[in-house]
């Protein structure tokens, strides 16, 4: 009776872990079921296999002691003997309850269990295998009777009257000179409602008939047969691929002679959509195109036809044209399925499309100063349209994001932030240059055309965009300037105020005090009337900046209109100071020019002077005392 107490015991602990193992696996089929649910059902069904058969193995070896216990009992202990033949008809009956619920769970999972299939020596499936035995899983199992199967047809001393199957004591056994071929348990031959010995015997005879059929099926003579088929496929698909070419060619020499007659220029008014050159270019590619559907189609009509000559091949057009076809459908498919979404973002862009046409309308009117807004320059309309135009577009795409294939997914949202990352590092200074840009635009300190000066490089403004300045130096080089390096430093613009107020030229010399300060404001002023593109009207005037310890420096200053051309307006009026000084015998002492009058000639050039001076000579004094 111990020993009783101690399988009940046994029994209520296998049933307990039975039960907290089933929950634990259902949540983990329910956590993987839409990738792998095959594989859930299975390992759900083996664990509950493995449950009931364990229940059986407890419940044999109840059945096994009682019986040795009654065995043991004295013909006089009736009571005794009756109690355990009671628990040996609850232990039968039991046994007998858990194999109908491991029949009863069978028959639910039929209908939505994928089994695998094992392969014949032609490639044919002879029968699907549900279960596993010990570690091997269902997968493994098949995929090892279908090489031994093929291992078995490729031994070309194989006697197939050794193939046979022994019953050993859970299993039958498909073996081939002592080798296992294939097993049989009682799972499986539950799955296929038979005994596992009827079973055993069905599956070694459909080994032996797939392995004959093969061998017949590859003879010499059916092989010369099937070779001759697929000569005469091939020739026939040959002879209907130039007909159709041919066919092609002979359409399109026929349309080239009735081109007048059947074709005329689509135009409207002075506008020409399509000529007959390209009517005639469009349907030749129509043509082609129609060539290779057809081509297409043969080849999908005769490619099955070759591939079911052979054994070997039959399932080679299934799997080839599904590799093929899986790609087309799926896209198809998806075509279809976003088209909703695709109708949106069509009305969406051609609304934005006309906002934005309405906008650029407005800013033109701006631009042509036929709409005047009080504070708003002319010349901002064009940059202010440009930032107009990309909010809206950004809006725009505000608006799409949701409707793009993909949108949703983690991997569309992971490529997004890490693209925005990158942007943000790597164009700190190039949204630096833009912000330049902007703020440049509105601060209005130049324009294009205009001479100006940034920094040390002066020259005109041939470009301004959105991150750099572009100007020309009066040497004909182009100096490409960083919109923030503009921003950050000073602009002079000798333009701007020239037109209005002229530009004031000014350059300096420095005379000697022996000269009268009138006569070389006089010298200074006649050379400024000399110089070309010096305004008359403002008047140039002189001013004397300072009086140092040899000279006095005077400055002249004129106006211009002429901003672009100051190279050439200094040039010449530092020629004209030289003439005038020249004529009137004024010397220019800059820089520090030291002279000796005594014994010395003058620094005037001698086109200037008398034709009879004559150096003065050394004055020399002496003291009578």
């Amino acid at each position: 009776m111990k020993t009783t107490k101690f399988y009940t015991l046994l029994s209520v602990l296998i049933i307990s872990l039975s039960g907290w193992s089933q929950i634990d696996t259902t949540g983990l089929a329910n956590t993987v079921q839409e990738s792998h649910k095959n594989d859930s059902i299975l390992s759900l069904y083996n664990l509950r296999i493995e449950q009931v058969e364990q229940l059986l193995k407890v419940d044999s070896l109840k059945k096994q002691d009682l019986e040795e216990q009654i065995k043991e009992l004295k013909t006089t202990d009736n009571l005794q003997k009756d109690e355990l033949l009671k628990q040996l008809a609850e232990i039968e009956a039991a046994a007998q309850s858990r194999l109908d619920q491991k029949i009863a769970h069978i028959n639910s999972l039929k209908k939505k269990l994928k089994g695998f299939p094992v392969l014949g020596a032609g490639a044919d499936t002879l029968y699907f295998i549900y279960t596993k035995i010990g570690a091997s899983t269902a997968e493994d199992r098949a995929k090892g009777v279908s090489r031994k199967i093929q291992e078995l047809y490729e031994d070309d001393y194989l006697v197939l009257d050794s193939l046979k199957w022994v019953k050993t004591e859970n299993t039958a056994d498909i073996l081939y000179r002592n080798k296992i071929v294939a097993s049989i348990s009682e799972s499986d031959a539950l799955w296929e409602d038979q005994s596992y010995e009827s079973l055993a015997a069905d599956r070694l005879e459909s080994i032996k008939t797939s392995i004959s059929q093969a061998q017949i099926d590859n003879s010499i003579i059916k092989i010369s047969i099937r070779i001759l088929l697929v000569i005469v496929v091939i020739g026939l698909t040959w002879l209907a691929l130039r007909l159709v070419s041919k066919g092609k060619d002979r359409l399109l020499v026929l349309i080239e002679q009735k081109e007048n007659i059947w074709f005329k220029d689509l135009s409207y008014k002075d506008y020409t959509f399509l000529s007959v050159a390209q009517q005639l270019q469009g349907i030749g590619i129509f043509a082609k195109l129609f060539q290779w559907l057809i081509y297409a189609i043969l080849f999908y009509i005769a490619l099955p036809i070759i591939f079911s000559i052979f054994p070997f091949s039959r399932n080679w057009a299934t799997t080839l044209f599904q590799l093929i076809w899986s790609p087309f459908k799926s896209l198809i498919l998806s075509v279809w399925d976003y088209l909703p979404n695709l109708f949106s973002i069509l009305v969406i862009y051609f609304v934005m499309r006309y906002v934005i046409r309405f906008v650029k309308y407005i800013f033109s009117e701006i631009e042509e100063e036929k709409l005047k807004i009080n504070g708003f320059h002319a010349d901002w309309s064009m940059p202010t349209y440009s930032i107009v135009r990309f909010l809206l577009y950004a809006f725009m795409f505000v608006l799409i994001f949701p409707y793009l294939p993909g949108s949703d997914s983690n991997i569309f949202k992971g490529v997004s932030v890490f693209i925005g990352v990158l942007f943000s590092l790597g164009s700190s200074s190039a949204i630096a240059n833009m912000v330049a840009g902007l703020v440049i635009t509105y601060m209005r300190p130049f324009k294009i055309g205009d001479r100006i000066k940034i920094g040390d490089v002066a020259g005109d403004v041939l470009e301004k965009t959105l991150l750099v300045t572009r100007l020309r130096t009066t040497k004909n080089e182009i100096i490409t300037i960083p919109n923030s390096a503009v921003l950050n430093g000073n602009t002079t613009n000798f333009t701007s105020a020239s037109k209005e107020l002229g530009l004031i030229i000014h350059s300096s010399v420095t005379i000697g005090y022996d000269v009268p300060w009138n006569k070389v404001h006089a010298a200074l002023n006649e050379a400024a009337d000399r110089t070309e593109f010096l305004l008359k009207e403002p008047k140039p005037f002189v001013l004397q900046t300072s009086l140092e310890d040899f000279y006095v420096a005077y400055q002249i200053n004129a106006y211009t209109r002429e901003a672009q051309k100051q190279a050439l307006i200094y040039s010449h009026l530092h020629q004209n100071i030289q003439d005038v000084f020249n004529e009137q015998g004024i010397e220019i002492l800059s820089p520090h020019y030291r002279a000796a009058r005594d014994g010395n000639m003058t620094t005037i050039p001698a086109d200037y002077l008398p034709k009879d001076y004559e150096a003065p000579s050394f004055k020399v004094k002496t003291d009578k005392k």
